[in-house]
């Protein structure tokens, strides 16, 4: 017994005149990963940004809860056990006036991981706003200001720091605002050049058609696209404020005593290198690199991630 066309039977999923098929929808789950997910993916991948993250984050935890768990009052003197060296009931020893050393390194660090992230971030502000301004008006008087930037940078930033200092005092906001103010030329720079790869491009030109004014134009079209080059210009210039605050506390103009600073320590207990007390200088020395690195590498691994 034959069989008609009509009468056999159609495979199971095959398309019929009525339903035609139709392409399925996008998985949102498949969609690629938006740039800020890309970013911070990468920089979890990065064993530079992790190693640094955790080694600020142990000075951060210091800074913060320190006092609660150093072994010993870090500002109690005891004379008569001065320059012990590093044993168990001083793991880092004692300095010259019988303190102990892992408890003035331990609490050392809220001084300056309170001054140079708040110079940071002044030079930074600063520094992105006049460079929007003199990147955006690129024209003789931002040019004269641009050059006046240079001039600037071209004095080191610790003898213009000393010289404020010196005439304003060694006060917690003067290092700051000095610090900050003299971060802001580095960073303006920067930010001028990326705005002048900026203003020329379509959007820019848009929004002016729009009768947008100069203002809104620089802080709300240009500067969001400026994020990435500002964070690891901030990032940087974290580290060597760490290193300024310390380098200006040592020569006796930043951080006063008696606090625990790490540089301010170092100044104190130098002299007592040629006795052999090496453990004196050795643990703060030691933290103030440490922190550095910590910092350097969160900006190396934020400068690789926004660049992927």
């Amino acid at each position: 017994m034959s069989v008609s066309p009509t009468d056999a039977v159609e495979p199971a999923g095959s398309a019929t005149p009525d339903a035609p098929n139709r392409p399925n929808p996008p998985d949102p789950a498949a969609a690629p990963p938006g740039p800020r997910f890309a970013a911070l993916r990468a920089l979890l991948r990065s064993p530079s940004f992790v190693a640094g993250v955790l080694i600020v984050a142990w000075w951060i935890v210091c800074a913060i809860a320190g006092p609660w768990f150093a072994p010993h009052d870090p500002y109690a003197s005891d004379p008569l056990h001065s320059l012990l060296p590093p044993g168990p009931g001083h793991w880092c020893g004692t300095d010259g006036i019988g303190r102990d050393i892992c408890s003035r390194v331990i609490v050392g660090a809220r001084d300056i991981l309170t001054i140079a992230p708040l110079a940071t971030l002044t030079g930074t502000l600063a520094g992105a706003a006049l460079g929007l301004v003199t990147g955006y008006f690129a024209g003789f008087a931002g040019t004269l200001v641009a050059r006046a930037l240079d001039a600037v940078l071209a004095l080191p930033l610790v003898i213009v720091a000393l010289f404020v200092l010196a005439a304003v005092g060694g006060s917690t906001l003067a290092v700051v605002l000095v610090i900050g103010i003299t971060f802001a030329p580095l960073v303006a720079r920067t930010v001028r050049a990326a705005v002048l790869a900026e203003r020329g491009l379509d959007y820019v030109a848009a929004a002016r058609l729009r009768g947008a004014h100069a203002p809104y134009v620089m802080f709300a079209e240009i500067l969001p696209n400026l994020w990435p080059p500002i964070v690891v210009e901030a990032t940087v210039r974290l580290g060597y404020a760490i290193f300024a605050v310390a380098t200006l506390s040592f020569l006796g103009f930043g951080i006063q005593p008696p606090s625990a600073d790490w540089g301010l320590a170092l100044s104190e207990s130098y002299t007592l290198l040629a006795g052999g007390a090496w453990w004196t200088v050795a643990f703060d020395a030691a933290a103030i690199a440490s922190l550095v690195v910590g910092v350097n590498f969160i900006a190396d691994g934020v400068r690789e991630a926004l660049e992927s």
